[in-house]
């Protein structure tokens, strides 16, 4: 039902920018995470689908992103700089580093620039005076993810985490460890280097080093879809499939094909197209118009996937939104 509304009012504030011109045209930025990351293609659909309500107002979005994530923090933080030279009226970013983002969206929040958070950075958002937050609560998806996986029988859960000190993927496997105990399984927690992010190689490695010294385990979460795919070759290579489940943050058409195939038991949505599209739009229409959704913030998951409603989402996938 919230999520209902924020669309109806989403499509209001659409037809109101086609039908008027306002003396001021939104420029904005919106930032994002590494141009290695299939996730954030799912997010630039929603930016771009955004974009034509924005440029037929006048306005203008330039989609900016991180080369990597070996330097995450200052790289983001030269990014934030970068839009505030070009003279933006806003910025729509998630804020994964606080310690490095704060500051910077601080000094430009001090200059008129309109902060919109979405994907991570729900606890700080009101330090960088946003405007509203669209994503999932991380933690909350992360309980459920757990506790998704000791009701299918697990006793003893890997989380994964691919980028360790990102505030959002820490609090993803702190909500499955949360959620996973109350069910009753142990959860156990992986930090890989996150120079081998986007390394499937490299991660199914070190998971496979995991899952062979404690043959305890039989599940594992990982918090992306490009790691799921580590997930399932370390699984299948240690000829472990009967013994491991494997669920993940995140969708791929290859993810909800292993669904489909039964090698792979779950996937948590966060809808990242919705992410893009509510943050890019409701900026726009907030720096045109004045509009603030009178919900605060706007949560698009966590909705699991599983054999239950595979084909809907394949649907979704296919059309490059999900």
């Amino acid at each position: 039902m919230r999520l209902t509304k924020t669309l109806r009012a989403t499509v209001a504030a659409a037809s109101l920018a086609l039908a008027a011109v306002p003396a001021s045209a939104a420029d904005i930025a919106v930032i994002a995470g590494s141009i290695e990351d299939g996730f954030f293609n799912l997010i630039k659909k929603g930016v771009d689908d955004a974009t034509l309500v924005v440029e037929a107002n006048g306005g203008s979005v330039n989609y900016l992103r991180t080369a990597n994530y070996d330097n995450f923090g200052p790289d983001l933080v030269n990014l934030i700089n970068q839009a505030v030279a070009q003279g933006v009226d806003g910025i729509a970013i998630p804020i994964w580093v606080p310690e490095a983002q704060v500051p910077a969206l601080q000094a430009a929040a001090e200059k008129g620039i309109k902060i919109m958070v979405f994907n991570s950075g729900l606890d700080v958002k009101e330090d960088v005076s946003g405007i509203n937050y669209f994503g999932s609560d991380e933690f909350i998806a992360g309980e459920a993810g757990g506790r998704y996986m000791a009701e299918q029988g697990a006793t003893k859960i890997l989380c994964h985490i691919h980028t360790p000190g990102a505030v959002n993927h820490e609090a993803r496997c702190a909500g499955v460890e949360k959620g996973g105990t109350e069910a009753g399984s142990e959860v156990v927690i992986l930090r890989t280097p996150a120079n081998l992010d986007g390394d499937i190689t490299g991660l199914a490695e070190a998971i496979k080093s995991e899952l062979i010294a404690d043959e305890s385990f039989d599940a594992v979460i990982s918090l992306s879809a490009s790691s799921a795919d580590a997930s399932t070759n370390a699984v299948q290579q240690i000829g472990a499939g009967d013994r491991v489940m494997v669920g993940a943050f995140d969708l791929s058409e290859a993810a909800l094909n292993r669904i489909q195939a039964g090698t792979q038991k779950m996937a948590i949505d966060q809808l990242p197209y919705l992410q893009g599209f509510l943050a890019t739009s409701m900026l726009a229409a907030h720096i045109d118009f004045g509009t603030e959704l009178a919900t605060d913030p706007v949560l698009t998951g966590p909705a699991i996937v599983d054999a239950s409603n595979i084909d809907t989402a394949l649907a979704g996938v296919s059309a490059g939104a999900r």
